[in-house]
């Protein structure tokens, strides 16, 4: 690819003007001791905002509920310190010509995970389960309802008052929103569970209550994903009508954009059509949307590990996803591992650098640069 490439034409999504359409996918990365990101922080997302990035999702950032977290090192989305230091990114990054958004996180009943003192004391998700054969809790009360998505909509208000352009709902992977649009960690039989229609409810509630507090126009991204870890082959919807079950209540309830995960962007979600699972929402819903699933890595890489080494992308890879974006199956392109490996993976693809790639390697998970 070079200039003339696609990815890099400025555009206008939802309001947010970008540079080029190249997006940071979030990836958690656990420096920020006490939950307030540092310089080394700052510089982290600078540099990426400095070298062709058109739009940084941070990693996912905890929301103000004792139940949110099980891990003391990932950023805060409140408290007065970790705001002030999040403003300060914030500046770093327009300062580089960029646009960021704050990915909004609770993990629901995988704070079990942890074996740390953050482990919450309750662990609160839709059911009890975590993934789908074991109890950890006991379900969500109502009045527990309310209070987190009380305490996301919190979060938004703070993201905004402090800069973020964005805000997105981490909404995919298993973890709390996805619980609950999962029928095998959401077994409950008040208006929270039931169809694949009804399992919406707390995701429309969330973004609606949110929506509320920041007006019609402030950016709302919601990041879904059929697959899970330890159930990549797991589908809400098995076909485009059950699809809509979910997508056309959350366009309702406010969602700006749709970030689509998944494993591989190039794989066609249903039988029978080309189109991914971006491009399927975007059918679907009328709204933006963003793809995701290792770009810049090579489709021969990847097995069902999903964080296996992987060598580079082709030229055909990369010209599938041109097409693709070309066709308008979506708005915008996220980069996650060959991001994370190379800071100036955007700048030598814009540039026709592709010889200095590095490949991707899983020693980049415990580097910060």
């Amino acid at each position: 690819m070079t200039h003339s490439s696609r990815l890099f034409e400025p555009t206008c999504v939802a309001g947010i003007k970008l540079p080029n359409r190249i997006v940071m996918a979030p990836m958690t990365r656990r420096k920020a001791p006490e939950g307030v990101p540092g310089q080394d922080v700052l510089e982290y997302y600078e540099r990426r905002a400095a070298a062709d990035v058109g739009l940084i999702v941070t990693e996912g950032v905890w929301i103000n509920h004792p139940s949110a977290s099980n891990a003391s090192d990932v950023p805060h989305i409140y408290g007065q310190e970790a705001l002030a230091a999040w403003g300060r990114v914030v500046q770093a990054v327009h300062a580089q010509g960029a646009k960021i958004a704050a990915q909004l996180w609770h993990v629901g009943s995988l704070a079990s995970d942890s074996t740390s003192d953050s482990r919450p004391d309750r662990i609160l998700s839709p059911s009890g389960f975590y993934r789908e054969d074991t109890i950890v809790g006991e379900p969500m009360t109502e009045d527990e309802i309310a209070a987190v998505i009380d305490a996301y909509a919190s979060g938004v208000e703070n993201a905004r008052a402090v800069g973020f352009d964005a805000v997105e709902f981490h909404g995919a992977h298993g973890y709390l929103i996805d619980q609950f649009l999962w029928e095998r960690t959401n077994r409950r039989t008040d208006a929270y569970g039931g169809n694949l229609k009804e399992r919406t409810r707390f995701a429309v509630e969330l973004i609606a209550e949110c929506r509320r507090r920041v007006g019609p126009d402030y950016p709302l991204i919601l990041r879904i994903s059929q697959f899970k870890y330890e159930a990549y082959d797991y589908k809400h919807a098995a076909n485009p009508d059950q699809l809509a079950e979910i997508i056309e209540p959350l366009v309702d309830a406010g969602v700006s954009i749709f970030h689509c995960s998944q494993r591989r962007f190039w794989e066609p979600e249903f039988a029978g059509d080309d189109r991914n699972l971006a491009g399927w929402v975007k059918a679907i819903g009328g709204k933006p949307t963003i793809t995701v699933g290792s770009v810049g890595l090579s489709a021969d890489s990847i097995s069902t590990n999903y964080l296996e080494p992987g060598t580079l992308a082709g030229p055909a890879d990369l010209r599938r996803l041109e097409e693709m974006l070309a066709r308008g199956d979506f708005d915008l392109v996220a980069v996650g591992r060959a991001l994370l490996q190379d800071w100036e993976w955007a700048r030598k693809i814009h540039q026709g650098r592709r010889d200095e790639l590095l490949p991707y390697s899983t020693a980049a998970i415990d580097t910060f640069y």
